[in-house]
């Protein structure tokens, strides 16, 4: 299984997400958000990892790379990320938002109108799918 935001998992991701565009909870907000994923594992990345979420085609699917003009950007932990993407955890990035441990910059409202959808069956079997291709 790959690991986290490496070049193979999001790509598996990828096709997971487009296969499930039309049954998950539709973002709430259109949104353009960057990260920047900080501690990222040597067998991942050498160095931080930018990645995005991208809301504005009624769907959130997560992508390598930066958008040139975000509404929001957080940097974050990966293990932090893993558990906001991977385990479906909204309420880990809070407590790390709390903690001081993720800095946001931009448009803090549209971050907490994404996280404030109800997910729905599907949303628990995106979580699911997630789950098992990854290390």
């Amino acid at each position: 299984m790959p690991k986290f935001l490496s070049d193979e998992w999001v790509a598996q991701a990828r096709t997971i997400q487009d296969e499930m565009r039309d049954s998950v909870t539709p973002p709430s907000v259109d949104a353009l958000i960057n990260l920047v994923i900080t501690s990222v594992p040597t067998d991942v990345s050498d160095n931080d990892v930018e990645a995005n979420i991208d809301t504005t085609d009624g769907s959130a699917g997560l992508d390598l790379g930066h958008h040139d003009t975000p509404d929001a950007t957080l940097t974050l932990e990966y293990e932090t990320a893993r558990s906001f993407v991977v385990e479906g955890n909204p309420q880990v990035v809070m407590q790390a938002v709390m903690s001081g441990r993720v800095k946001i910059t931009g448009d803090m409202t549209k971050l907490l109108a994404i996280s404030n959808s109800l997910p729905n069956e599907a949303d628990s079997e995106l979580t699911s799918r997630l789950q098992a291709i990854t290390d």
